[in-house]
């Protein structure tokens, strides 16, 4: 059990509420969560066994939890724990797929030249880390929102308001995966229809990676670029016109990857610093080496701060295309939006902001502290975007490990002491939310939290 410290800020009757809660979190019980997490596959479009499996182990801890297909594939998982109906709801939320599949059918050669362990749906265990694909990202954090609801539930804590547990199909930055019949599987596609099928709250928390309480992040925007040119033959290349498209599509690749750079540090501001990637390039036939295509194409993520419309990235990207066609005259090249999801903002005086913050506080014994240069996106920007004052908060990335942490390992490591971190955090700032009347939250929330 924690010291007094964590409880800091909270009266006598919701410090004994926190401590019951706290009594049921416990690090077998949360390895027991992960393990079952990331042993069943879930990738972006295939949610659908993760979330029955999520809302049977929620039923069995005593949550009213349901599974709600998208289609046959595709599902979400979300469980209530009613109040009384004086207070606010508060909904924790985290998405359940992983950004890989884990087959090399797939994820090969582009994650790598081989699949690690670590980038397979099968969990390992190694003191006290937890290694396998989506182990931190998404799948820690969604054990974490589960261990939470399941430890209200068992103390029993009479409840104002609801407390909602939701687990969203969906929620990685990708289109549809080949074979599915939806386009839209990503993107928070299952976020989207939660609350579109009337899974709503006053406030929510979305638990993704980042030790820190975060009320606003960037949104972004997808271009397709089109580079043209001219399809012949390598036998005729010094007797007819030749412009090969994906030479030139090097060129434009190289401009925008400097032009990012100019972008991010001029929308650099409060905590979020936005970037771009030139992400994928398709064209021409790889069984026919000898010819060139007419045309070739460019895939590019746009970071977007939460005061940039996509309409204005849009016009700034193609203003960067229209420099350089001016110092390239030979380049033909063209650019179309192709998805757009708006950055958000929470208003740092919003009762949900204040809780989450003090409660990170007390953990820490000090002020909170804001990360800034962010540049990551989640479904938050979905439930903000709705109308649901919204709050991020997260494990830090492992660093302390058996093994080199890059990227894929960051997203497929997760600490289990970090896990009991994050879950004593959520219980304290739904606690201190669902058990409050409205007036109260109101009445606080222009002041400071009790």
């Amino acid at each position: 059990m924690s010291g007094a410290g964590e409880l800091a800020g909270l009266d006598a009757e919701r410090r004994g509420w926190v401590e019951d809660a706290w009594r049921q979190v416990t690090g077998d019980r949360l390895r027991e969560l992960i393990t079952g997490l990331v042993d069943i596959p879930s990738p972006t479009g295939d949610e659908g066994p993760l979330a029955e499996h999520i809302a049977a182990t929620l039923t069995a801890a005593g949550c009213r939890a349901t599974v709600q297909p998208l289609d046959d594939r595709q599902a979400n998982a979300w469980a209530r724990l009613s109040g009384d109906g004086t207070g606010p709801d508060l909904m924790l939320y985290a998405p359940i797929d992983t950004l890989t599949v884990g087959e090399e059918s797939e994820d090969l050669p582009w994650i790598g030249p081989e699949l690690r362990d670590d980038m397979r749906p099968r969990a390992t265990v190694h003191d006290d880390l937890v290694v396998g694909l989506g182990a931190s990202n998404p799948k820690g954090h969604a054990a974490c929102v589960m261990m939470a609801a399941e430890a209200i539930a068992l103390a029993g804590i009479p409840l104002t308001g609801d407390l909602v547990a939701a687990f969203g199909a969906g929620g990685m930055p990708t289109n549809a995966r080949p074979g599915s019949t939806r386009i839209n599987t990503g993107q928070g596609a299952g976020c989207s229809y939660l609350l579109e099928q009337g899974v709503w709250t006053d406030y929510a928390l979305i638990a993704k990676p980042g030790w820190t309480v975060s009320w606003d992040e960037v949104g972004l925007v997808w271009f397709e670029v089109t580079v043209h040119g001219t399809h012949t033959y390598v036998g005729s290349r010094h007797r007819l016109p030749y412009d090969n498209p994906v030479a030139r599509a090097g060129e434009v690749a190289r401009h925008l990857e400097e032009w990012f750079v100019e972008y991010a540090d001029r929308h650099t501001s409060g905590t979020v610093a936005p970037q771009g990637i030139v992400s994928s390039i398709q064209g021409g036939w790889p069984r026919m080496a000898a010819v060139t295509p007419a045309s070739c194409t460019l895939m590019v993520d746009l970071r977007i701060a939460p005061d940039t419309t996509p309409m204005q990235a849009k016009r700034e990207f193609l203003a960067a295309i229209d420099t350089l066609r001016e110092k390239n005259p030979g380049i033909h090249v063209d650019a179309e939006m192709v998805l757009a999801i708006p950055g958000t903002r929470t208003d740092p005086d919003s009762w949900i902001c204040r809780s989450a913050t003090a409660s990170w506080a007390a953990f820490e014994g000090r002020e909170h502290e804001v990360i800034r240069g962010n540049s990551g996106a989640t479904d938050a920007n979905i439930l903000r975007g709705r109308g649901i004052p919204t709050v991020r908060v997260g494990m830090p990335k492992v660093t302390d490990s058996l093994f080199d942490i890059d990227f894929a390992r960051g997203m497929n490591t997760v600490s289990v002491r970090a896990m009991e971190k994050l879950t004593r955090h959520l219980i304290r700032t739904a606690i201190d939310t669902v058990t409050r009347s409205r007036a109260e939250v109101a009445s606080l929330s222009e002041g400071t939290t009790a």
